[in-house]
């Protein structure tokens, strides 16, 4: 079930003049429908699925408007939505997580930008580095940069960011050209307030129609167009956006009394780098900072005249710009150097090449900025004691603690049906001898982790079976390759299964159908039965493999791990040649938890019986060698002391986080382990047979007692 934002959504519907309270992605929405947004299309990806959710459970607010609303089957779809805007004054919005999507994307996108749009279109993108990103760690700059899109990273500040996404309709409007704007975690999901403009009704929608379809073949990417789009570019739509950035000052200055140093940033840097700044003396808490301050809230194009201006008279300057290569470093030095301001220039060479900008980096580069410059005005000592006291304090608790503190790796939620296939697949590993594993993106990527370290290559979104392609043929046993439902919709089934049956491979396919696209949040997918209007589909993963040809196909419950394990000998020794497909079949846990939790609290209120099933260890029966924690990896699986006093070995222990999918006990039966799993089930509102029972068996067992 898909998380409801029901109630959220009623905000969108706020006023002229009227507060606005709330997280980043509903403002982000909001000013979509202030702008007077025609259509909004996109596919899910952190940190920018709930925009995707938002726009689901507000389609009575867009039916009004007229606004159309997508969900759909891959970035590239969305990005191809976007050439409405291409002939008619149609402003649309598409939305993704970057950099994997915008790679996706690509083909539609490089169209989208030579040919130039008429009405304003916008593309959000989710991008992070570190652990936010979750994925390859790149930047979407290349793309704005070779594609000559226009890039823009607002400072994490709602009003500033309601302002931006309006200017950039208006900016594109004024250059013909779609604009990008990126959004790092931390501003997707912080909240705060802005006043609110009245929803405008886009100017061509839904319930104003078109009459009459536009021709254009200049607007048509072959050649000759091509060339004189390429020529356009150059000649009116870099200029023209130069010129509507600098008019409208959508990049932000910051004076300060240490005037003779600056620091230039990424706007999404800047609420980290004050906080930095802060820690160092160099700004108070209320957010004035003692050097001047540019925030780039459009870090592509640069303007010349604005980076000259601002370095003019300064001895140093410091570029804060998140990623590698350093683009914008290396832009604000050419501007320099060809209007003959010598600013000295200083960047990657005191922050780190690649990599999260993190609190404790950006203070250590920024003090490390401070003591080669030496501002005046500035305790340079002072400064750069800050780092070296929390050095200090860090070492000071390592020592403490008297070893590193284990590193916690991502791990499948407690109760995943995905967790299970692994664990069948390391069993079935003991018959066939080692397997290479094609993983796939998608929440059994974490398989990849211990205790299963299964996933040999992971090449993008429903690809593990391509990513199979020239390895098996390679290998002296069948390649297992894997594909969550979400990769199957998105890639997989055109890139993947039609190409294995075209090519004949002989190999074995398992696909995770749990519902949803999970790891984003439980959003819908064609196999999940409904859309996001609660409309039945018709769709399911069977039907379209034998719809292409797949001859063997076997679909196994997944808690069921001996059935899983036989499957999947099966089909790597099967003589049939061709491609095998095992659809591993259960509902992800999160979204069945979300679903029945409400159910059974009415149940509860109204006192009626419930039952809960749980599983335990029986301690007297536990040895202690924990081949089931090693094959399951459950969190709920865990250790405690041994109650004998003769045996020093912990045992295996069942916490309260269980949720009774069984695994631990189905793994512990297939792998012909001890015989020390319970499974319990667990009464709420006992009815007369209930309690009748409860006492006899309790009078059974302790008839035996001395």
């Amino acid at each position: 079930m898909e998380r409801s934002f029901a109630k959220e959504v009623q905000s969108l519907k706020l006023g002229d003049g009227e507060v606005f309270h709330g997280e980043g992605i509903l403002a982000i929405t909001k000013a979509l429908l202030q702008s007077g947004v025609s259509y909004v299309g996109g596919y899910q990806g952190a940190p920018v699925s709930h925009l995707i959710d938002v726009m689901a459970d507000a389609q009575d607010i867009l039916d009004e408007l007229g606004v159309h609303f997508e969900a759909c089957a891959n970035e590239a779809s969305a990005a191809a939505l976007c050439g409405a805007s291409i002939n008619y004054p149609m402003r649309g919005a598409a939305v993704w997580k970057s950099t994997v999507g915008t790679n996706v994307a690509s083909d539609a996108l490089s169209n989208l930008a030579s040919a130039g749009v008429k009405g304003g279109v916008l593309i959000v993108l989710g991008e992070d580095y570190g652990e936010g990103a979750s994925i390859i760690q790149e930047r979407s700059h290349a793309f704005a940069l070779k594609s000559q899109m226009w890039l823009l990273d607002p400072r994490p500040h709602l009003p500033t960011v309601v302002d931006l996404v309006e200017h950039a309709f208006e900016l594109s409007e004024a250059s013909s050209t779609p604009v990008m704007m990126e959004f790092r975690i931390r501003a997707c999901h912080m909240h705060g307030r802005f006043k609110t403009k009245a929803n405008k009704a886009p100017a061509v929608s839904r319930n104003k129609l078109i009459n009459d379809p536009d021709f254009d073949y200049g607007r048509i990417c072959l050649p000759p167009s091509t060339y004189v789009q390429e020529q356009h570019k150059i000649s009116h739509r870099f200029p023209a956006a130069l010129d509507y950035i600098r008019r409208h000052r959508l990049n932000e200055y910051f004076d300060g009394p240490l005037d003779d140093v600056g620091i230039i940033m990424q706007g999404g840097m800047y609420n980290s780098v004050l906080r930095a700044a802060q820690q160092l003396g160099l700004a108070d808490t209320q957010g004035n900072s003692k050097l001047p301050l540019a925030v780039l809230n459009v870090t592509y194009p640069l303007v010349p005249e604005e980076i000259s201006a601002f370095c003019a008279g300064k001895r140093a300057v410091l570029v804060v710009e998140e990623g590698q290569p350093a683009y914008i470093e290396q832009n604000i030095e050419s501007i320099l150097r060809r209007a003959d301001v010598q600013t000295k220039v200083h960047g990657k060479d005191v922050l780190p090449m690649a990599g999260e900008y993190v609190g404790e980096v950006l203070l250590n580069g920024l003090s490390k900025f401070v003591e080669r410059v030496s501002p005046a005005g500035v305790d340079v000592a002072g400064v750069a004691r800050v780092p070296r006291d929390i050095a200090a304090v860090k070492k000071d608790a390592a020592d403490a603690l008297g070893a590193p503190v284990p590193t916690r790796p991502p791990t499948f939620c407690t109760g995943c049906p995905e967790r299970p296939v692994f664990s069948a697949i390391k069993l079935a590993q003991k018959d066939t001898g080692k397997l290479h594993v094609a993983a796939d993106i998608g929440c059994h990527t974490f398989s990849t982790l211990a205790p299963f370290n299964i996933g040999n290559s992971v090449l993008g979104y429903g690809l593990g079976l391509s990513s199979a392609a020239a390895v098996g043929p390679a290998m002296d046993r069948r390649v297992v390759s894997i594909m969550g439902d979400g990769g199957f919709w998105h890639n997989g089934l055109t890139s993947g299964v039609s190409g294995a049956l075209f090519n004949e491979t002989d190999g074995v396919l398992v696909i995770m159908n749990n519902g949803y696209t999970s790891a984003t949040g439980q959003q819908f997918i064609p196999s999940t039965g409904k859309n996001f209007k609660q409309h039945e589909t018709g769709m399911s993963i069977r039907k379209a493999l034998e719809g292409m040809g797949v001859k063997w196909v076997r679909t196994v419950t997944t808690y069921r791990v001996s059935k899983m394990v036989k499957a999947l000998r099966d089909a790597l020794t099967t003589k049939q040649g061709g491609l095998k497909v095992i659809i591993a079949d259960s509902e992800c846990q999160l979204a069945r938890q979300r679903r029945i939790k409400p159910q059974i609290r009415e149940q509860l209120k109204r006192g009626e019986r419930v039952v809960r099933t749980k599983f335990g260890v029986d301690e007297d029966l536990c040895t202690g060698d924990h081949s089931c924690i090693r094959l399951s990896g459950c969190p709920s699986l865990t250790v405690k002391p041994s109650p004998d006093p003769l045996r020093a070995d912990p045992i295996a222990h069942v916490n309260e986080g269980c949720v009774g999918c069984g695994l631990c006990g189905e793994v512990a039966d297939a792998a012909v382990l001890c015989p020390s799993f319970y499974r319990a089930e667990v009464v709420q509102n006992p009815g007369r047979i209930d309690r009748f029972l409860d006492g006899l068996r309790r009078r059974v067992i302790g008839a035996p007692a001395p």
